[in-house]
């Protein structure tokens, strides 16, 4: 059972245990590895693998993005996680706190919405020292509201040690179905909220897995190449996902007064192997099937792909769409073609997946289901594989 209980004050934390990881050399205390101790640590790169677009903070690890989060490993006994909200846990809105996963041993032992300030998660305890790995997901998404991992604290043998890197990594740019909007949902008359909003649960999150590979979700509902959702077929110019790309994240949600979008990100420390682009559904909403509103979405389409191709210069990339909605697929494959014609980059391809079926059933307001997600991250990896040899 996982025992939920109220966070200390991270100062009082430090007073009283010793506290490593601040960035300060004379903040590390000696941590003997033959000794069973109790050591808290904040989640820098010296501790722990980072997943996904992350930014260290004074306060600790900040998440934006869907997937985001963090993975250590231990020789303990406990192990108590202290997670923080941002400037939104004030609102009261309780259909637009981040919602994250806690797993122990790819176990699953939280899943909650944090509805505190500061919440510590008891995750871990044993009567005799196990080897752990723990792994801290953000299953909700950026536009909503952020979070920080605060404070990890174990009873162990010597210090928390970040995971092995996985021979790949995958950047997967999207809009709600790369969210998981609405998976956890009862049925498609479901309205949004971060409660239904599921990460790990998203054909991104699972295609990574099958491939065992890492990944970064760089997503948010409503946006598009051109446009974000419309209703009236205006364009709706906030929901331009190229904006944002190269931002840690987006969204209203602040720590210590600073926003996501304002905090650049650095690819060239954080590299991928693999970027897939899955953006279109949203913008068919606008262009419909007029001609020349399609020839718009294909052209700013070839822009982008040489936006991300400037950011990843060594990067292969896989330009989908279909999951909700192919009637753009043929600008994307048009796209792809024109753009490689023009630059001779042969490291471009498209990729059209299996609309969405009835039978399957779906999330909130249409979105895919667990299984239509399930779907298209087996299809998608076996391209993958059958492309770049993975």
């Amino acid at each position: 059972m996982v025992k939920r209980v109220i966070a200390i004050l991270l100062s009082i934390t430090m007073l009283t245990l010793g506290f490593t990881g601040c960035g300060s050399s004379e903040n590390e205390i000696e941590i003997d590895e033959d000794v069973l101790s109790v050591n808290s640590f904040l989640p820098t790169d010296k501790y722990v693998k980072k997943l996904g677009r992350t930014e260290e903070t004074d306060k600790g690890l900040w998440l934006a993005y869907s997937g985001s989060g963090a993975e250590f490993s231990f020789n303990g006994t406990k192990a108590t996680i202290t997670l923080l909200g941002d400037d939104t846990i004030n609102s009261e809105d309780w259909n637009s706190v981040p919602r994250v996963a806690i797993y122990v041993n790819d176990e699953l032992v939280v899943d909650e919405m944090l509805m505190e300030e500061s919440t510590s998660f008891t995750v871990f305890e044993s009567e005799t020292a196990q080897d752990c790995v723990i792994r801290i997901v953000k299953l909700s998404e950026t536009g909503n509201s952020t979070m920080v991992i605060g404070s990890i604290e174990v009873e162990a043998y010597g210090a928390i040690k970040p995971t092995e890197d996985k021979e790949h990594t995958i950047e997967f740019i999207g809009d709600s179905i790369t969210c998981g909007y609405g998976v956890d949902a009862e049925d498609q008359n479901s309205s949004f909220s971060t409660r239904t909003e599921n990460a790990s649960k998203s054909y991104a999150y699972l295609t990574a897995q099958l491939l065992d590979a890492d990944y970064s979700l760089v997503s948010k509902s409503g946006h598009g190449i051109i446009t974000g959702y419309t209703s009236d077929g205006t364009i709706q110019s906030w929901g331009v996902l190229s904006d944002y790309y190269e931002s840690f994240g987006s969204g209203s949600g602040t720590v210590d007064g600073v926003t996501p979008d304002s905090v650049k990100w650095d690819f060239k420390n954080n590299p991928v192997d693999l970027v897939v682009i899955n953006l279109g559904t949203n913008d068919y909403s606008y262009t419909g099937s007029d001609a020349d509103k399609q020839n718009e979405y294909k052209t700013a389409y070839i822009e982008f792909i040489k936006q991300v191709r400037d950011d990843n210069p060594d990067a292969y990339i896989i330009c989908a769409l279909g999951i909700m909605g192919n009637e753009l697929y043929p600008m994307v494959e048009a796209a792809v073609s024109k753009y490689v014609t023009e630059t001779g980059d042969e490291k471009v391809t498209s990729f059209e997946f299996e609309v969405q079926s009835s039978s399957d059933g779906y999330g909130a307001d249409w979105h895919p289901s667990a299984v239509t997600q399930e779907k298209a991250a087996q299809s998608l990896s076996e391209f993958i594989q059958e492309w770049l040899g993975w």
